[in-house]
């Protein structure tokens, strides 16, 4: 984000909505140089018009301008520590197996919301159809031929720095891969918490090449 309307976005934050004279003195620019800024603003949808002043005399209408719900993005949050706090408190108060068994069913639900495979499709081609879906939720996940069968890969954990100290993510993890595969054995082969490139999951071909 430029500075200039990173800026912008820090006012309207702060003391709500403004308009273009009201910016141009907190930020000592021209108002044609802000309308420029927040012209950008609202192609973004990060600003947004959100009532007309009317004035007094003829001339140009005073637009009020303000954030929309896009702009949180863009200033601070904390949802890792909040996120670390809760399974801290949940791994204080409950014991390993019902914790593990809680976010196994989390997977479960976040598998369940998955495409339902077509009629007659073959391994690859649910495997095309799962790595699409955990790309989606910021996996970036990828599968390739092995001798064994396939290795379905998820080369990015979209939260990292918490599974570190949490396994029991990695549970989550487990049973949203298995449930994806709808039967299919899954056997996970290494994991980016034990410094892997990937977590990668062992799905056996279920009709090896005849030797």
């Amino acid at each position: 984000m430029q500075a200039t309307r990173q800026r912008i976005l820090e006012i309207l934050r702060v003391t709500g909505p403004a308009t273009v004279d009201d910016l141009s003195r907190q930020l000592a620019l021209t108002p044609v140089t802000v309308r420029h800024h927040l012209d950008i603003l609202r192609d973004g949808g990060l600003v947004q018009a959100c009532e007309v002043r009317r004035r007094a005399t003829p001339g140009r209408p005073r637009y009020v301008y303000s954030l929309t719900e896009a702009a949180a993005a863009y200033f601070p949050n904390n949802y890792s520590g909040l996120v670390e706090a809760i399974l801290d408190r949940i791994r204080s108060q409950f014991a390993p197996p019902w914790v593990n068994a809680f976010f196994e069913g989390i997977g479960q639900d976040v598998a369940a919301t998955a495409p339902s495979p077509a009629p007659g499709e073959t391994l690859p081609e649910h495997l095309d159809r799962a790595t699409i879906f955990l790309s989606e939720k910021g996996y970036m996940a990828r599968w390739e031929r092995c001798g064994e069968g396939y290795l379905l890969h998820t080369c990015n954990c979209p939260y990292r720095e918490i599974a570190m100290g949490h396994s029991e993510l990695c549970a989550l993890d487990f049973r949203l891969v298995a449930e994806l595969m709808r039967g299919v054995p899954v056997q996970r082969v290494c994991r980016v918490v034990e410094g892997a490139s990937s977590c990668a999951y062992l799905i056996p071909d279920p009709e090896p090449a005849a030797a």
